[in-house]
């Protein structure tokens, strides 16, 4: 008999998506259930996130119109990542939409996402719809959550942005395309901000978006619940009994050990290990160390760490959801709608192209590390530097000094000057920039095909015979220093459709559950669309909390 300070049917260990999901589902089910983080705040990296979820035939997107056939879905993940069990796949799309529904019950759920309609899914050339199958939250009033508004993990894509102002999705893609839009856009979208700002002063609101919103929605959802939510209270171990059932935790609280029984069993949803320099030599190496992620401090793989010490077994620890960024000082800042703006071409230390810049950040990723390309230059013109958002840099403003020092930008004359001054062959830089140019004026990139894809084209200028092809033709010329970042790891415990942790001879581990990052991703080595980390997190920790209550599979398919 096992000795606890504290015992629950359910412990789950992670406040992020994945975790506040399960932790909330499972109390829907009638299960006591405790939520551990590790760090001061909650949110993990979904708060830190765009809050878009990738869930297919979802509520959201059947109100927006789409109509979509479920098996169309199912045949992209299999061509996405035919080496993903397809049990996973199917059961991800079976319960994602029914989860949906059943958040959309809660008050602050009922109008709590929306689609985001033409943003395309990343391949659409192998299945994906080009109109998007991702949603997001609607912004909200922070001051809802009361005392919880504090401990909330800050976002990092308003920073610095002026207090009061609040930015969608949707506002950032009509930001963005101010540079080719005349002033009464221009004007609307100041007004709107103006007004947002206004309004804030005036009321006190303190409106948030984006992943914020999402994690505020959950921890209400899981407050409401009656679940306690412990903060600085890291996990250091499982307890498994004489059979490798695992029915507990350790953990430190209040600088004190603490032992929990969990009697249903644990929720390992404790993100990835992108913090985690060890780990990262160990698994990818090509980074050299822990490299720019922009996840949560606090992940260091604890949770995978604890489930491999009970004998489980992990994939796609060499993989992470890359992304390019421009090495600001500081922090890097990623880049999206950079990489599709037209009048740009991204070369590596040769002075040479090696990939579709405009594509998805995790491709861009994988060819970074497939080519040992981990500085690359983002090459642009004047042109472009004034008509475009370059790392949350607005077009029309100085250039900051701060980056001229760090020498996150480098500027010259002329691209011969500008390759000498960041370090590449002049008479490849030239070379490059004349046949990215041939390809700009006939409209076609005969060597990577930029801009042949709906989602290419979304942040591009549409005014131009491809949306993300325009010559880099009018001095002076600029140059921003690139690295290889990451939104957080994407390999962990491995799962099956059920959520539950195999060991390495692909047995479940009884007791022992894993979602979110803390788990080898749906996803494969791939990356479905946007939201597409959120959206499996959320399913899986439901999908975990259903099976912890004892669902059979035909209460599973009736709970929402």
């Amino acid at each position: 008999m096992q000795a606890y300070d504290e015992e629950v049917d359910v412990v789950v260990v992670g406040s992020g998506s994945a975790g506040l999901t399960a932790a909330w589902a499972a109390a829907r089910k009638g299960l006591s259930v405790l939520v551990l983080e590790k760090t001061e705040y909650y949110g993990g990296n979904s708060a830190l996130s765009g809050g878009g979820a990738w869930m297919p035939n979802s509520p959201a997107l059947k109100r927006g119109g789409q109509v979509s056939d479920p098996a169309d879905a199912l045949a992209y993940l299999r061509t996405l990542a035919p080496e993903i069990d397809e049990g996973r796949h199917r059961r991800f799309l079976d319960e994602a939409p029914r989860l949906c529904e059943a958040l959309e019950t809660l008050p602050y759920f009922r109008t709590g996402f929306y689609w985001g309609r033409g943003y395309s899914d990343y391949h659409p050339d192998k299945g994906g719809d080009p109109q998007g199958r991702g949603i997001w939250p609607n912004p909200m009033d922070m001051r809802l959550l009361g005392d919880e508004a504090g401990t909330l993990r800050e976002s990092n894509l308003m920073r610095g942005a002026p207090k009061g102002v609040w930015v969608t999705s949707k506002d950032f893609s009509d930001i963005i395309r101010v540079r080719w839009g005349g002033s009464l856009r221009r004007y609307k979208i100041m007004f709107r901000m103006a007004w947002r700002k206004l309004h804030a002063h005036a009321t006190g609101a303190k409106i948030i978006t984006s992943g914020q919103a999402l994690m505020a929605r959950l921890r209400m959802a899981v407050r409401d619940a009656g679940v306690p939510l412990w903060l600085n209270a890291p996990m250091t171990g499982l307890i498994a009994d004489a059979n490798n059932a695992v029915c507990g935790v350790e953990a430190v609280r209040d600088g004190k050990s603490v032992r929990i029984g969990a009697r249903r069993g644990v929720v390992i949803a404790a993100g990835g290990f992108e913090f985690n320099e060890a780990m990262r030599r160990t698994y990818q190496p090509t980074l050299g160390g822990v490299g720019h992620s922009h996840g949560s401090p606090g992940n260091t793989g604890d949770g995978i760490r604890a489930g491999e010490q009970v004998g489980a077994a992990t994939d796609l620890m060499d993989d992470a959801w890359w992304m390019p960024a421009i090495d600001t000082p500081g922090m890097p800042r990623p880049t999206v709608s950079e990489r599709q703006a037209p009048a740009q071409f991204i070369v590596n230390l040769e002075g040479k192209r090696f990939v579709n810049e405009s594509g998805p950040y995790t491709d861009f990723g994988h060819a970074q590390i497939a080519g040992d390309h981990m500085t690359t230059y983002m090459i642009m013109d004047h042109h472009g530097w004034t008509h475009n958002m370059v790392a949350g840099h607005m077009p029309g403003l100085p250039m900051p000094k701060a980056w001229l020092e760090h020498g996150t930008a480098v500027v010259a004359d002329t691209i011969e000057e500008l390759a000498a001054r960041i370090g590449v062959p002049p008479a490849n830089l030239a070379a490059t920039a004349e046949r990215f140019n041939e390809f700009a004026r006939a409209g076609r990139d005969l060597d990577f095909r930029r801009g042949e894809s709906a989602y290419d084209n979304f942040y591009g200028d549409h005014r131009f015979k491809n949306p993300n092809l325009a010559e880099v033709k009018h001095g002076p010329f600029y140059a921003f220093r690139m690295v290889l970042g990451d939104l957080g790891t994407k390999g962990g415990l491995l799962t099956n459709e059920d959520a539950q942790v195999l060991d390495k001879q692909g047995v479940p581990i009884a007791g022992l559950y894993a979602a979110g990052n803390s788990s080898a991703s749906v996803m494969g080595h791939s990356y479905a669309g946007p939201g597409a980390t959120i959206g499996p997190a959320m399913t899986f920790g439901w999908i975990a909390a259903h099976m912890l209550a004892g669902s059979n599979r035909s209460e599973l398919d009736r709970a929402a």
